[in-house]
C-alpha cells in the first residue's frame, strides 16, 4: 500500500483541531473492552503467559527437553507442585548486573547515535520524528561485548550460565514497565490525543492505551520492539554456542545454522528498519503489557529456543538435511525481503516510473480521513506480490521461521513451538488489520479485498 502524505504533515507534532475527536477516530485501535469472553481471555493470557517461558526453560535444563515430563511426574507423584517451583533459579547479583547494563547502553545507544526517521501519521494525524539507528547499536554492543570477552572481564558463556535468574528479572521488568505506561497513560499521556482508555482496566492494560508513549527522545514502542531484545539475540545465541563447546568440545553444524538464519533475520530488520516504522507494531498497536511484557520477555526467552535446546541437545545435521533447511530458510528470506521490497518500492516511487515485475502496477486509489480531519491518499497495491494475496511476505516469514525449527531435528516438539506461534500470531495479524484496514478505507477496502482474496498463500488461505 503506498500512502502519500499530506505537506502539512511533516511536523513531528500537530495539536488536531478538533479536540472533539479526540481517541474518536474512524480508523486505528477499536475496541471498547466490554465483551466477557475478550476480558476472559486477555486475563488468562496476564496470567499464564509468564509461565511459558518457564515451562520451556525447566523443560531444557531439568528434564531433557521433554515438555510433558514436569506434568507426567506430578500426575504420578515422582514431583510435588512445590518441588517444580523450587527449580525455578531465583536473580543473582550478575543477571542483575547484565540486564541493567545492558538495557542502559541501548539506552544511551538509542538517545545519542545520529539518525533520524519519520513514521507514518497516526489516526489523530500526528507523524512523529524517530531515531533510527539500531544497525549502529548492534554493532557497537557485539564490538562491547567481544572486547570484554578477549579482556577477560566476563565470560563468552555468561548469559546462559545466568539464563534462569535472567527470565526471573525480565518477567519482573515486563510488568513494571508495563504498569507504569498504563499509570503514564492517565497521568501524564505523552500523545493524548491519540491514547483510547476503554475503561476496562484489564484490557488497557494488556493491550495499552498510548499509542506512542515517550519520554524526551525515546520512544518506547520502537525501543523496546526493537533494541534490548532483538539486539540482543545473536549475542544470548553466541553465548548459547559457547556453552555447546564448552560442554561438548565442538559446535554443531545446526548451532551454527541456526545462528546464521537468525543474524541474517536481524541484520535484515536493523538495516530496513525505516520500514519498520511502517508496520502495525508502530503504527497500530497500543503500548501495554502485550509489548511491553512481550518485548522483554517473549522475544528474548522464546525466540532464542532454537539456540538453548541444542545447547543441551546437540543434533548433527546430514550435508543433505543442512542443505535443504539452508535452501528454505534463504527462500523464506528471500519471499520476505522482496515482498517488503516491492511496497516500498511502489510506496516512493512516482507512478508513471513504477514498474511491478515489468510492467504497470494495478492498485485501487483511496483515501483515509485522520482527527484533525485532514485527508489523505492512499493507494492499495493489486499487482505483484501483493497481488498473489494481501500479506505474502507472511509466507516467507513462515519459512523462515520452520527452517529455524528444522535446525534441531526431529525427536522434540519443543522447538517448533516457533514455528506454532508464528503461525498463530501472523493469522490473528491478518485479522486485525483486516479490521483496521476496513475502518480505514471502507468501501475501497472491501474492493480490494474481491481482487485481492487470498490472506497469505494463494489458495491455501
Amino acid at each position: 500500500m503506498s500512502t502519500t502524505p499530506s505537506p502539512n504533515t511533516s511536523k513531528e507534532h500537530r495539536t488536531p483541531s478538533l479536540s472533539k475527536e479526540y481517541g474518536k477516530t474512524t480508523w486505528g485501535r477499536n475496541a471498547d473492552g466490554s465483551l466477557l469472553v475478550n476480558n476472559l481471555w486477555l486475563f488468562g493470557v496476564l496470567l499464564l503467559s509468564p509461565l511459558l517461558p518457564y515451562l520451556f526453560y525447566l523443560s531444557c535444563a531439568e528434564f531433557q527437553c521433554e515438555v510433558s515430563a514436569p506434568f507426567i511426574q506430578i500426575v504420578t507423584g515422582k514431583l510435588s507442585l512445590i518441588g517444580l517451583v523450587k527449580m525455578v533459579p531465583l536473580p543473582n547479583y550478575t543477571a542483575l548486573t547484565i540486564f541493567i547494563v545492558w538495557y542502559f547502553l541501548h539506552t544511551l545507544l538509542y538517545v545519542f547515535l545520529p539518525g533520524k526517521a519519520y513514521g507514518q501519521n497516526t489516526p489523530a494525524g500526528n507523524r512523529l520524528e524517530y531515531n533510527v539507528n539500531g544497525l549502529k547499536a548492534w554493532v557497537i554492543t557485539h564490538i562491547f561485548f567481544g572486547l570484554c570477552v578477549v579482556a577477560g572481564v566476563i565470560s563468552p558463556t555468561i548469559v546462559y550460565d545466568n539464563w534462569g535468574p535472567l527470565l526471573f528479572i525480565a518477567n519482573v521488568w515486563g510488568f513494571v514497565l508495563s504498569t507504569f505506561c498504563y499509570l503514564k497513560a492517565k497521568w501524564f499521556p505523552t500523545y493524548p490525543e491519540d491514547s483510547k482508555f476503554t475503561g476496562n482496566i484489564i484490557y488497557d492494560y494488556v493491550m495499552g492505551v498510548e499509542l506512542n508513549p515517550r519520554i524526551g527522545v525515546l520512544d518506547f514502542k520502537l525501543f523496546f520492539n526493537g533494541r534490548p531484545g532483538i539486539g540482543g539475540w545473536n549475542i544470548i545465541n553466541l553465548s548459547f554456542m559457547a556453552a555447546q563447546y564448552k560442554m561438548y568440545g565442538e559446535i554443531t553444524n545446526s548451532m551454527y545454522l541456526v545462528t546464521f538464519l537468525h543474524v541474517l533475520y536481524i541484520l535484515d530488520f536493523f538495516w530496513n528498519e525505516v520500514w519498520y516504522l511502517s508496520t502495525i507494531d508502530i503504527h497500530h498497536d497500543h503500548f501495554g503489557w502485550y509489548l511491553g511484557w512481550g518485548d522483554s520477555v517473549w522475544l528474548p526467552f522464546t525466540y532464542t529456543l532454537q539456540g538453548f535446546y541444542l545447547t543441551v541437545h546437540p543434533y548433527k545435521m546430514s550435508t543433505p538435511e543442512f542443505l535443504f533447511v539452508l535452501l528454505l530458510g534463504l527462500s523464506g528470506y528471500v519471499i520476505f525481503r522482496l515482498a517488503n521490497e516491492q511496497k516500498t518500492y511502489f510506496r516512493t516511487t512516482p507512478l508513471e516510473k513504477c514498474k511491478i515485475w515489468g510492467k504497470q502496477p494495478t492498485f485501487i486509489e483511496a483515501s483515509y480521513t485522520t482527527a484533525d480531519g485532514q485527508e489523505h491518499q492512499s493507494n492499495l497495491l493489486t499487482s505483484g506480490f501483493w497481488g498473489l494475496s494481501r500479506h505474502f511476505n507472511y509466507f516467507g516469514d513462515l519459512l523462515i521461521s520452520f527452517a529455524y525449527c528444522a535446525c534441531c531435528g526431529y525427536h522434540h516438539l519443543l522447538p517448533y513451538w516457533y514455528i506454532i506461534f508464528m503461525t498463530g500470531l501472523l493469522i490473528g495479524r491478518v485479522g486485525r488489520d483486516n479490521t483496521r484496514l476496513k475502518e480505514k478505507y471502507g468501501k475501497k477496502w472491501d474492493e480490494y479485498c474481491k481482487i485481492v482474496r487470498w490472506k497469505i498463500l494463494p489458495y491455501v488461505y
